[in-house]
Protein backbone atom coordinates (compact mmCIF):
# COMPACT_ATOMS: atom_id res chain seq x y z
CA UNK A 1 0.00 0.00 0.00
CA UNK A 2 1.78 3.43 -1.03
CA UNK A 3 1.49 6.53 1.42
CA UNK A 4 -0.71 8.59 -0.70
CA UNK A 5 -3.50 5.64 -0.23
CA UNK A 6 -3.15 5.63 3.22
CA UNK A 7 -4.02 8.95 4.05
CA UNK A 8 -7.57 9.79 5.00
CA UNK A 9 -10.26 12.08 6.69
CA UNK A 10 -10.34 11.79 10.72
CA UNK A 11 -13.76 10.16 11.34
CA UNK A 12 -15.59 11.79 14.19
CA UNK A 13 -18.92 9.33 15.28
CA UNK A 14 -22.01 10.12 17.56
CA UNK A 15 -25.40 8.18 17.88
CA UNK A 16 -26.88 11.68 16.94
CA UNK A 17 -26.60 15.23 17.16
CA UNK A 18 -24.34 15.49 20.15
CA UNK A 19 -21.34 15.01 18.92
CA UNK A 20 -21.38 17.83 16.73
CA UNK A 21 -20.95 20.31 19.69
CA UNK A 22 -17.45 18.42 19.85
CA UNK A 23 -16.75 18.12 16.07
CA UNK A 24 -17.74 21.91 16.51
CA UNK A 25 -14.29 22.56 18.98
CA UNK A 26 -12.30 20.45 16.93
CA UNK A 27 -12.55 22.23 13.94
CA UNK A 28 -12.08 25.42 15.19
CA UNK A 29 -8.93 24.51 16.71
CA UNK A 30 -7.61 21.96 14.05
CA UNK A 31 -9.10 23.37 10.87
CA UNK A 32 -6.54 22.09 8.55
CA UNK A 33 -7.88 18.28 8.64
CA UNK A 34 -9.89 16.59 6.38
CA UNK A 35 -13.11 15.15 8.75
CA UNK A 36 -16.31 12.64 8.14
CA UNK A 37 -18.70 13.13 10.72
CA UNK A 38 -20.99 10.45 10.93
CA UNK A 39 -24.10 10.54 13.35
CA UNK A 40 -25.90 6.72 14.08
CA UNK A 41 -29.65 8.85 14.17
CA UNK A 42 -31.85 5.68 12.86
CA UNK A 43 -30.44 3.44 15.84
CA UNK A 44 -30.96 6.64 18.51
CA UNK A 45 -31.04 6.74 21.32
CA UNK A 46 -27.81 5.20 22.97
CA UNK A 47 -27.86 6.00 26.46
CA UNK A 48 -30.46 3.28 27.69
CA UNK A 49 -29.47 0.42 25.59
CA UNK A 50 -27.63 -2.04 26.97
CA UNK A 51 -23.35 -2.81 26.80
CA UNK A 52 -23.80 -5.19 24.09
CA UNK A 53 -26.11 -3.08 22.01
CA UNK A 54 -24.06 -0.27 22.21
CA UNK A 55 -20.46 -2.01 21.12
CA UNK A 56 -22.25 -3.62 18.26
CA UNK A 57 -23.66 -0.67 17.10
CA UNK A 58 -20.53 1.65 17.53
CA UNK A 59 -18.23 -1.18 15.95
CA UNK A 60 -20.63 -0.85 12.89
CA UNK A 61 -20.22 3.02 12.81
CA UNK A 62 -16.58 2.61 13.25
CA UNK A 63 -15.69 0.41 10.54
CA UNK A 64 -17.93 2.20 7.97
CA UNK A 65 -15.73 5.30 8.84
CA UNK A 66 -12.53 2.85 8.26
CA UNK A 67 -14.15 2.20 4.74
CA UNK A 68 -14.66 5.82 3.82
CA UNK A 69 -10.95 5.86 4.57
CA UNK A 70 -10.75 7.22 7.71
CA UNK A 71 -7.72 6.16 9.94
CA UNK A 72 -7.96 7.90 13.02
CA UNK A 73 -11.90 7.80 14.31
CA UNK A 74 -12.84 9.87 17.44
CA UNK A 75 -16.23 8.83 19.61
CA UNK A 76 -17.51 12.19 20.17
CA UNK A 77 -20.34 10.33 22.43
CA UNK A 78 -19.93 9.65 26.10
CA UNK A 79 -22.10 6.32 26.00
CA UNK A 80 -19.84 4.89 23.20
CA UNK A 81 -17.00 5.75 24.94
CA UNK A 82 -17.98 4.20 28.21
CA UNK A 83 -19.95 1.17 26.64
CA UNK A 84 -17.72 0.14 23.51
CA UNK A 85 -14.12 1.70 23.11
CA UNK A 86 -12.02 -0.22 25.22
CA UNK A 87 -13.28 -3.39 23.87
CA UNK A 88 -13.21 -1.57 20.55
CA UNK A 89 -9.56 -0.82 20.94
CA UNK A 90 -8.39 -4.05 22.20
CA UNK A 91 -10.15 -6.57 19.83
CA UNK A 92 -11.21 -5.07 16.92
CA UNK A 93 -8.63 -2.55 15.55
CA UNK A 94 -7.04 -3.31 12.24
CA UNK A 95 -3.74 -2.47 12.03
CA UNK A 96 -3.00 0.99 11.05
CA UNK A 97 -6.47 2.33 12.57
CA UNK A 98 -6.71 4.11 15.60
CA UNK A 99 -10.19 4.86 17.78
CA UNK A 100 -10.10 7.68 20.30
CA UNK A 101 -13.31 8.56 23.55
CA UNK A 102 -14.07 11.59 25.44
CA UNK A 103 -14.09 10.22 28.35
CA UNK A 104 -10.40 10.03 29.30
CA UNK A 105 -9.74 13.66 27.89
CA UNK A 106 -12.38 14.70 30.68
CA UNK A 107 -11.16 12.98 33.70
CA UNK A 108 -7.45 13.40 33.22
CA UNK A 109 -8.07 17.25 33.29
CA UNK A 110 -10.69 17.20 36.27
CA UNK A 111 -7.83 18.59 38.40
CA UNK A 112 -7.84 21.87 36.67
CA UNK A 113 -11.23 22.74 37.89
CA UNK A 114 -12.14 21.25 41.67
CA UNK A 115 -10.31 22.64 44.50
CA UNK A 116 -12.53 20.87 47.09
CA UNK A 117 -11.89 17.49 45.61
CA UNK A 118 -15.69 16.84 45.22
CA UNK A 119 -16.45 16.51 41.53
CA UNK A 120 -20.19 15.98 40.13
CA UNK A 121 -20.95 13.87 36.58
CA UNK A 122 -23.96 14.87 34.83
CA UNK A 123 -24.69 12.62 31.77
CA UNK A 124 -27.20 9.62 30.57
CA UNK A 125 -28.17 6.82 31.87
CA UNK A 126 -25.80 4.49 30.02
CA UNK A 127 -22.99 6.63 30.72
CA UNK A 128 -23.85 6.81 34.96
CA UNK A 129 -24.41 2.82 34.66
CA UNK A 130 -21.22 2.42 33.40
CA UNK A 131 -19.05 4.23 36.49
CA UNK A 132 -16.27 5.20 33.37
CA UNK A 133 -16.26 8.46 35.31
CA UNK A 134 -15.75 7.34 38.79
CA UNK A 135 -12.97 5.19 37.24
CA UNK A 136 -11.31 7.15 35.52
CA UNK A 137 -11.01 10.09 37.50
CA UNK A 138 -10.17 7.70 40.47
CA UNK A 139 -7.08 6.35 38.25
CA UNK A 140 -5.98 9.51 37.63
CA UNK A 141 -6.95 11.18 40.77
CA UNK A 142 -8.05 8.51 43.93
CA UNK A 143 -8.38 11.67 46.57
CA UNK A 144 -11.09 13.02 44.02
CA UNK A 145 -14.88 12.07 45.15
CA UNK A 146 -17.01 11.80 42.31
CA UNK A 147 -21.18 11.95 42.51
CA UNK A 148 -23.41 11.00 39.56
CA UNK A 149 -26.97 12.10 38.36
CA UNK A 150 -28.61 10.90 35.25
CA UNK A 151 -30.37 13.21 33.42
CA UNK A 152 -32.37 11.14 30.82
CA UNK A 153 -35.06 14.34 29.99
CA UNK A 154 -32.25 16.57 28.89
CA UNK A 155 -31.33 15.10 25.47
CA UNK A 156 -34.90 15.31 24.20
CA UNK A 157 -35.03 18.62 25.58
CA UNK A 158 -32.13 19.79 23.27
CA UNK A 159 -33.20 17.84 20.35
CA UNK A 160 -36.96 18.96 20.47
CA UNK A 161 -35.35 22.56 20.49
CA UNK A 162 -37.56 23.50 23.56
CA UNK A 163 -34.52 24.51 25.45
CA UNK A 164 -36.13 27.70 26.83
CA UNK A 165 -39.27 26.74 28.01
CA UNK A 166 -40.61 25.89 31.54
CA UNK A 167 -40.33 22.86 31.36
CA UNK A 168 -36.57 22.96 30.15
CA UNK A 169 -36.16 25.39 33.31
CA UNK A 170 -37.73 23.11 35.76
CA UNK A 171 -36.23 20.09 34.97
CA UNK A 172 -32.56 21.79 35.05
CA UNK A 173 -33.20 23.09 38.38
CA UNK A 174 -34.65 19.83 39.27
CA UNK A 175 -31.55 17.62 38.14
CA UNK A 176 -28.90 20.44 39.53
CA UNK A 177 -30.46 20.31 42.77
CA UNK A 178 -30.13 16.73 42.91
CA UNK A 179 -26.42 16.43 42.08
CA UNK A 180 -25.71 18.93 44.70
CA UNK A 181 -27.99 17.61 47.27
CA UNK A 182 -25.20 14.41 47.28
CA UNK A 183 -22.54 16.53 49.00
CA UNK A 184 -22.69 20.58 49.73
CA UNK A 185 -19.07 20.36 48.80
CA UNK A 186 -19.27 19.65 44.94
CA UNK A 187 -17.77 22.66 43.47
CA UNK A 188 -17.25 20.86 39.76
CA UNK A 189 -19.66 20.03 38.14
CA UNK A 190 -19.28 17.56 34.42
CA UNK A 191 -21.63 18.07 31.44
CA UNK A 192 -20.92 14.45 30.23
CA UNK A 193 -22.90 14.19 27.56
CA UNK A 194 -22.64 16.09 24.48
CA UNK A 195 -26.37 18.03 24.17
CA UNK A 196 -25.77 19.33 27.96
CA UNK A 197 -24.00 21.99 25.88
CA UNK A 198 -26.62 23.57 24.70
CA UNK A 199 -28.44 23.91 27.92
CA UNK A 200 -25.60 25.84 29.31
CA UNK A 201 -27.45 29.15 29.91
CA UNK A 202 -30.23 27.68 31.78
CA UNK A 203 -27.74 25.21 33.86
CA UNK A 204 -25.71 28.67 35.09
CA UNK A 205 -28.86 29.79 36.44
CA UNK A 206 -29.51 27.43 38.60
CA UNK A 207 -25.72 26.63 39.63
CA UNK A 208 -24.46 28.49 42.56
CA UNK A 209 -21.72 30.68 42.22
CA UNK A 210 -18.06 29.21 42.88
CA UNK A 211 -19.59 26.04 40.91
CA UNK A 212 -17.32 25.46 37.98
CA UNK A 213 -19.33 23.93 35.10
CA UNK A 214 -17.21 21.86 32.91
CA UNK A 215 -18.29 21.28 28.88
CA UNK A 216 -15.73 18.67 27.26
CA UNK A 217 -15.97 19.84 23.89
CA UNK A 218 -12.60 22.28 24.24
CA UNK A 219 -10.81 19.57 26.15
CA UNK A 220 -11.33 16.74 23.46
CA UNK A 221 -10.10 19.43 20.69
CA UNK A 222 -7.09 20.12 23.63
CA UNK A 223 -6.51 16.41 23.68
CA UNK A 224 -6.27 15.64 20.19
CA UNK A 225 -4.13 18.57 18.85
CA UNK A 226 -1.84 17.33 22.03
CA UNK A 227 -2.16 13.27 20.43
CA UNK A 228 -1.21 14.43 17.15
CA UNK A 229 1.48 16.01 18.14
CA UNK A 230 2.28 13.27 20.23
CA UNK A 231 1.94 10.61 17.65
CA UNK A 232 3.45 11.62 14.24
CA UNK A 233 2.82 8.45 12.76
CA UNK A 234 -0.98 8.87 13.48
CA UNK A 235 -0.77 12.26 12.35
CA UNK A 236 1.05 11.54 8.81
CA UNK A 237 -1.70 10.10 7.81
CA UNK A 238 -4.83 12.79 8.53
CA UNK A 239 -5.54 14.64 5.28
CA UNK A 240 -5.18 18.32 5.58
CA UNK A 241 -7.37 19.66 2.94
CA UNK A 242 -10.06 21.42 4.68
CA UNK A 243 -12.86 19.52 3.70
CA UNK A 244 -15.79 18.42 5.46
CA UNK A 245 -18.68 15.31 5.26
CA UNK A 246 -21.80 14.78 7.07
CA UNK A 247 -23.64 11.79 7.32
CA UNK A 248 -26.34 10.50 9.13
CA UNK A 249 -28.10 6.86 8.65
CA UNK A 250 -31.57 8.20 9.11
CA UNK A 251 -33.45 11.06 6.81
CA UNK A 252 -30.41 13.83 5.50
CA UNK A 253 -33.20 16.40 5.17
CA UNK A 254 -33.99 15.86 8.97
CA UNK A 255 -30.55 15.53 10.04
CA UNK A 256 -29.59 19.10 8.36
CA UNK A 257 -32.03 20.75 9.80
CA UNK A 258 -31.46 20.07 13.66
CA UNK A 259 -27.66 19.78 12.94
CA UNK A 260 -27.61 23.25 13.08
CA UNK A 261 -28.25 24.13 16.40
CA UNK A 262 -25.48 21.73 17.41
CA UNK A 263 -22.71 22.59 14.87
CA UNK A 264 -23.45 26.64 14.76
CA UNK A 265 -24.07 26.42 11.01
CA UNK A 266 -25.57 25.23 8.10
CA UNK A 267 -24.55 21.44 7.19
CA UNK A 268 -25.20 18.97 4.11
CA UNK A 269 -25.68 15.97 4.53
CA UNK A 270 -26.25 12.76 3.23
CA UNK A 271 -27.67 9.32 3.91
CA UNK A 272 -25.03 6.32 4.71
CA UNK A 273 -26.12 2.49 5.19
CA UNK A 274 -24.45 1.02 8.10
CA UNK A 275 -25.34 -3.25 8.77
CA UNK A 276 -28.02 -4.11 10.11
CA UNK A 277 -29.70 -0.35 9.56
CA UNK A 278 -31.86 1.02 7.43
Amino acid sequence: MNEISRIGPIGIFDSGFGGLTVFREIKDKLPQYDYIYLGDNARVPYGSRSFETVYQFTKECVFKLFDLGCNLVILACNTASAKALRTIQQHDLPIGKKVLGVIRPTTESINRFTTTNEVGILATQGTVLSESYKIEINKFYPHIRVYQHACPLWVPLVENDEIDTPAAHYLVEKDIHEILAQNPNIDTLVLACTHYPLLLPIIRKFVPKGVQIVAQGHLIAESLENYLQRHPEVESTCSKQRKTAFFTTDDPADFQTKAKIFFGEPINAAHLRVKNCI
